[in-house]
């Protein structure tokens, strides 16, 4: 996580959303830079290295694709063109965040310059490609959707032996992840279990979900986003869309604002001036004579404060002598009353 970014670093992923085009891809990346966000993630697959054309589609989402190998196909990009992707989230001020799904994609991102690593839900066990990040030297975000405390204490002690700077997301993985299923407390878990950085990946499709992680601690957010929640694509539902992000960016840097700023309620001078203005003063609600003993009904309270004994000695009063007449509405002060 770059140390130039103010807390929570808002991670915004194309994902697959550019549906195989260099151009959408880019025009997702420009969206993106009129946001707010600090980066942008992306997911390189490289279909002969992560895939083969016995792996079968999970769910049949493709209408182009039999097999996810040919899928993954489709969806690539070249060294060369992911050099260029880099580049242009480089021009436009967005960090290039990337998840690898094969060692060979790796090498790639190092070539490309890639300054840290995510690893997505169903990589988090996979200590091949966590042992070929770690020689990189470079810091990886662990989205913990799919593991188990007893999985993430492996991993983490792997990190660790290797020296591998981390940070770990609460994630859960299903698209759209319904309000039962966020797992927001997991958030202070996870604080107290590893004393890292942890963040919250998002697939509910909603901006209360990152704005309430934000005020629950998290240090990270990551969602999907998509031009359009019609849009054909696996992540399109679970996604938000460029509005919505624009709005979730603003919630997140207010509530992150609030939170650096605590308020002192035993520090009263802030408020001297208004409570000045907004807090009153008794006064007698009747014409009343010399001599009279006041009683609760006698009494109203009126701005300001200051010009009468304070209403909130209301009680001191009842039962005390008047050493003069009233009127109606006059404020009640010390020198009225025996």
């Amino acid at each position: 996580m770059s140390s130039k970014k103010i807390l929570p670093y808002i991670i915004a992923e194309i994902g697959q959303a550019h549906e195989g085009s260099l151009g959408i891809l880019y025009s997702y990346i420009d969206a993106l830079a009129r946001t707010g966000v600090d980066a942008v993630k992306f997911q390189l697959h490289i279909a002969e290295a992560e895939s083969s054309e016995h792996e079968p589609f999970r769910v049949q989402f493709s209408l182009e694709d039999q097999t996810r190998f040919d899928y993954w196909k489709r969806m690539g990009f070249s060294l060369e063109q992911w050099k260029g992707i880099k580049a242009h989230c480089d021009a436009v001020g967005l960090d290039f965040i990337c998840s690898p799904f094969s060692n060979l994609a790796v090498d790639w991102l190092e070539e490309i310059g890639v300054e840290q690593y995510k690893i997505g839900s169903g990589e988090v066990n996979n200590f091949l490609i966590l042992e070929k990040i770690a020689q990189t030297g470079k810091p990886v975000i662990l989205s913990s959707g799919m593991s188990s405390y007893a999985e993430l204490d492996q991993t983490v002690a792997f990190l660790k032996e290797r020296k591998v700077g981390f940070s770990i997301l609460q994630c859960t993985t299903a698209y759209p992840t319904q309000p039962e299923q966020f797992g927001l407390n997991v958030i202070q878990e996870l604080k107290k279990r590893y004393n890292v950085p942890i963040g919250f990946s998002d697939h509910s499709a909603k901006i209360e979900t990152c704005i309430a992680a934000t005020a629950l601690g998290a240090n990270i957010l990551e969602f999907h986003i998509v031009f359009d929640r019609q849009l054909f694509g696996p992540d399109s539902k679970s996604s938000l869309t460029i509005p919505e992000t624009k709005d979730l960016v603003i919630a997140v840097r207010n509530i992150a604002t609030a939170l650096s700023h605590p308020v002192d309620k035993n520090n009263g001078e802030t408020f001297s001036s208004l409570k000045q203005i907004f807090e009153k003063s008794l006064a007698v609600n009747k014409d009343l004579p010399q001599n009279h003993v006041l009683a609760f009904d006698d009494l109203e309270s009126k701005k300001p404060k200051g010009f009468g004994i304070d209403a909130s000695r209301f009680q001191e009063i009842i039962g005390k002598t008047l050493n003069r007449d009233l009127k109606k509405w006059d404020f009640l002060n010390e020198e009225d009353i025996v």
